[in-house]
C-alpha cells in the first residue's frame, strides 16, 4: 500500500513534466515573426541568460557554505547526514524551476506578439501555454523531489516517519533559500530597469513605453523574465513543497507515525496536477479585449480544476485515512475555497474593472501625491478581507479535523488546507506566468513597429496579467500564512523530540516569548526596507545612465542613433547581485541568533510575530502595487486625459512607487516567513542544547 501511494505521487510528477514538455514543443512551433522581432527577442534572451548565470554563481557560494555548516552539525550529531544533501537538492530544483520557466518565456515573447497579429485568442493561447510550461514544471519538479526522497528514506534507508519528515523539511529550507535569492535579486533587477525606463522615458522625455530609443527598454524586458518568471518560479516551487512537507510532518504526529498520513498531501498534489491539466484546455477567449471577458476565460480553467479536486479528494481521504477522518476532507475544502476567495478579493482591489482601481485612477486628477496616498490607503484596506478569510479557514480546518479533542489533528487539518489552497498551482501559476510573456510581447510589438491593434491586444493581455499576477501572489501569501502556522507546530514537535522534558507552554506574558514577538513583528518591515532601498539604489544608477545617453548620444531622440542597451543590462545585473545578499543573510541568521539568545520559546514568539505582520505587509504591498499599475493602464486606455497627459504622468509616478512593492518586497515576504520557520527547524537541536536562556 505504501509503495503504491509513493508510485502514484511519482507518476503525478512525471505526468506534469511530460505535459510541460509537450506544451513547450507546441509553443516552439509558432513563428517568431519577422527578422526585427527575432533580433529583439534574442537580445532579451541573451541578457536574461547572462544574469541567471551570474546569479547562480553567487548563490552557489552561499549553498556551498551552508552545506559545510550542515555537514559540521551532522558530524556533531545535531543533524542526520541526509540533511545537507536534502538542502542542496531543494535549492537545485527550486532554481531549475525558475530557469526552465525563464527559458520558455524568452522563447515565447516574440511568438506571442506575432500571434497577436492574427487575433487576441491566438495571442492568449501562446502566452498561456508558455505560462503552463512554467506552472507544470514547478509542480512536477516539486513532487518529483518529494517522492524520490520519500522513497529513498523509507524503502532504501528504512528511516522512521519522523526522521523522514525531519530530513525532507531541510530541502524545504534549500528551496526557500534559493527562492529568496531569486525573488529578491530578480525583483531588484526588474524594478530598477522599470523605474529607470519609466521615469526618464515616459515622464521626462515623453516617449511611449517600450520605445526603442529608450536605453533601458531591453533591461526592462530582461527584468520581466528574471524577476517575474525565474524569481516567481523559484518562489512558488518553494511554497508548493513547503505546504506538502509541513502537512506530511504534522500527519506523522497526528497519526502516531503512520506513513499513510504523510501520503495524503502528496496524493492531493498529484490529483491537483491532473485536474490542472484538464483545466488548461478550457482557457480560450474571443476577440473582445474587455477585461471581464478575459478574466472569465482564465477563471473558467482554474475554477474547473478546483471543482475537480474537491470531488476527487473525498474518496482519497476516505480510502487512505478511513471514514473517521472525513473531517480532514472539509479542511482541504476550506483551503480550496479560501484560495478562490483570496483570489477574488485580490482581483477586486487590483483590476481596473472594479471601483477601487477606477477611483485610484481618478485621484491622478490632482497629481502624483494624491495617487500615491490613494494607493497606500487601498493596499492597507485590502488586508482586511484576506485576514478574515484565512482566520475562518484556520478555524474550520482546525475544528472539523478534530482539533477540539486532539490539537495535533487540528494542526494537520490546517496544514492540509494549505495543500488544498495550492493544489491547483499548475494552472494558477500558468495564469500568473503568462503575464510577463504578454508584457514582453507588447514591448517587442512597440520596438518592431507592428500595427497599433497588435499593441492594443498585447496591452489587454498585459493588463489582465497584472491582475492574475496579483491573484497569484494572493494565493502564495495566503498559503504562506497557513504553511507558516503548520511549520511553527512542526518546530514545537521538533523541540519536543529533542528534549521530551521541554516546557511547551508559550504564554504571551512570558518576557522571552514577548520579545520574540516584537522581533518577529519587526522583521518583515526591516526586510521590506532593505529590498526597497536596494531597488532605489539600483534605479538611481539606471536613471543616471539613461539621462546620460539621451544627452550624449547625438541623434538618439530623433531615431538616427542606437542606444547602448547593454550598459543598462549590466548596471541592473551588478546592482541586483550585490544587493540581494544582505536580505537573505538576515533571513537565515536572525532565527539562529534569536534562538541562541532567547531559546526555543523566543523563536516561537519570533515566528508568530513574523507570520502575522509579514502576511499583512505582503498583502498590502502586493495589492497597492497591482492597483497603481492597473490605474496607469486604465488611464492609458483613454480615461482621465489618456497617454501623455498630466494625469498619466502622475499615474506613472504611482506605478513607479508600486513596482518594488508588488514585484520585489511584497512577494519576497511570503518566502521570508517560511524560511524563518525552516531555518528554525533545521537548527532546533543547536538552539535547544546551547541557548543562553
Amino acid at each position: 500500500m505504501e509503495k503504491i501511494l509513493v508510485l502514484l505521487t511519482f507518476l503525478g510528477s512525471v505526468t506534469a513534466l511530460l505535459f510541460a514538455l509537450f506544451t513547450a514543443k507546441r509553443v516552439l512551433k509558432f513563428s517568431e515573426g519577422n527578422e526585427k522581432m527575432q533580433k529583439i527577442s534574442k537580445s532579451i534572451r541573451k541578457g536574461a541568460n547572462a544574469y541567471l548565470k551570474r546569479q547562480y554563481s553567487v548563490v552557489s557560494v552561499f549553498f556551498a557554505g551552508m552545506f559545510v555548516v550542515l555537514c559540521v552539525m551532522a558530524a556533531t550529531k545535531l543533524l542526520t547526514w541526509f540533511v545537507p544533501f536534502a538542502f542542496v537538492t531543494g535549492g537545485f530544483f527550486s532554481g531549475l524551476s525558475g530557469f526552465i520557466g525563464m527559458k520558455i518565456a524568452t522563447l515565447s515573447n516574440a511568438r506571442t506578439a506575432n500571434a497577436c497579429q492574427e487575433g487576441l485568442n491566438r495571442g492568449l493561447r501562446v502566452a498561456f501555454s508558455a505560462g503552463s510550461v512554467m506552472g507544470f514544471t514547478v509542480v512536477g519538479l516539486g513532487l518529483l523531489d518529494i517522492s524520490v526522497w520519500f522513497f529513498l528514506l523509507k524503502f532504501v534507508f528504512h528511516l522512521s516517519p519522523s526522521d523522514i519528515t525531519g530530513a525532507m523539511l531541510t530541502f524545504g529550507m534549500g528551496a526557500s533559500s534559493m527562492a529568496l535569492f531569486a525573488r529578491v535579486g530578480g525583483g531588484i533587477f526588474t524594478k530598477a530597469a522599470d523605474v529607470g525606463a519609466d521615469l526618464v522615458g515616459k515622464v521626462e522625455a515623453g516617449i511611449p513605453e517600450d520605445d526603442p530609443r529608450n536605453p533601458a527598454v531591453i533591461a526592462d524586458n530582461v527584468g520581466d523574465n528574471v524577476g517575474d518568471v525565474a524569481g516567481m518560479g523559484a518562489d512558488l516551487y518553494e511554497s508548493y513543497v513547503s505546504s506538502v512537507i509541513s502537512a506530511s510532518a504534522l500527519g506523522v504526529s497526528a497519526f502516531g507515525g503512520e506513513i499513510k498520513a504523510m501520503a495524503v498531501p502528496m496524493l492531493l498534489a498529484a490529483i491537483g496536477i491532473l485536474m490542472s491539466i484538464v483545466g488548461t484546455f478550457f482557457v480560450r477567449t474571443g476577440e473582445n479585449i474587455e477585461q471581464k471577458l478575459l478574466l472569465k476565460a482564465l477563471r473558467r480553467g482554474t475554477n474547473l480544476s478546483a471543482v475537480g479536486i474537491a470531488v476527487i479528494a473525498l474518496p482519497v481521504v476516505w480510502l487512505v485515512l478511513g471514514k473517521a477522518s472525513l473531517g480532514l476532507y472539509f479542511a482541504i475544502l476550506s483551503g480550496l475555497i479560501a484560495g478562490v476567495l483570496i483570489g477574488l478579493s485580490t482581483e477586486y482591489f487590483t483590476s481596473d474593472t472594479y471601483k477601487p482601481t477606477k477611483k485610484l485612477a481618478a485621484t491622478s486628477e490632482t497629481g502624483s501625491a494624491t495617487i500615491i496616498i490613494g494607493g497606500l490607503g487601498l493596499g492597507m484596506k485590502s488586508t482586511a478581507v484576506p485576514i478574515v478569510i484565512v482566520a475562518i479557514s484556520v478555524l474550520i480546518s482546525y475544528f472539523v479535523s478534530g482539533g477540539g479533542s486532539s490539537a495535533s489533528m487540528g494542526l494537520y487539518g490546517i496544514a492540509l488546507s494549505a495543500v488544498g489552497m495550492l493544489s491547483t498551482l499548475g494552472i494558477t501559476l500558468a495564469t500568473d506566468a503568462y503575464g510577463p510573456v504578454a508584457d514582453n510581447a507588447g514591448g517587442i510589438a512597440e520596438m518592431a513597429g507592428l500595427p497599433p491593434e497588435v499593441r492594443e491586444r498585447t496591452d489587454a493581455l498585459d493588463s489582465l496579467g497584472n491582475t492574475t499576477a496579483a491573484t497569484g501572489k494572493g494565493f502564495a501569501i495566503g498559503s504562506a500564512a497557513l504553511t507558516a502556522l503548520a511549520l511553527i507546530a512542526s518546530y514545537v514537535d521538533k523541540v519536543k523530540s529533542i528534549n521530551p522534558e521541554a516546557d511547551l507552554s508559550f504564554d504571551i506574558v512570558n518576557p522571552v516569548v514577548l520579545i520574540g514577538l516584537f522581533i518577529g513583528g519587526c522583521l518583515p518591515f526591516v526586510f521590506a526596507a532593505l529590498t526597497m532601498d536596494s531597488v532605489g539604489k539600483a534605479a538611481q544608477s539606471v536613471v543616471k545612465e539613461v539621462r546620460r545617453q539621451f544627452k550624449e548620444i547625438a541623434g538618439l531622440m530623433d531615431g538616427n542613433a542606437e542606444p547602448d542597451y547593454a550598459s543598462c543590462v549590466d548596471l541592473c545585473t551588478k546592482a541586483s547581485l550585490r544587493e540581494m545578499v544582505l536580505p537573505t543573510i538576515v533571513a537565515v541568521l536572525v532565527p539562529i541568533v534569536v534562538g541562541l539568545v532567547l531559546g526555543y520559546k523566543g523563536v516561537v514568539g519570533m515566528l508568530a510575530g513574523a507570520t502575522v505582520s509579514g502576511f499583512l505587509m505582503a498583502i498590502f504591498m502586493s495589492n497597492s502595487g497591482g492597483a497603481w499599475d492597473n490605474a496607469k493602464k486604465y488611464i492609458e486606455s483613454g480615461t482621465h486625459g489618456g497617454k501623455g497627459s498630466e494625469q498619466h504622468k502622475a499615474a506613472v509616478v504611482g506605478d513607479t512607487v508600486g513596482d518594488p512593492f508588488k514585484d520585489t518586497s511584497g512577494p519576497a515576504i511570503n518566502i521570508l516567513i517560511k524560511l524563518l520557520s525552516m531555518v528554525s527547524i533545521v537548527f532546533a537541536a543547536l538552539v535547544v542544547n546551547f541557548s543562553i536562556l
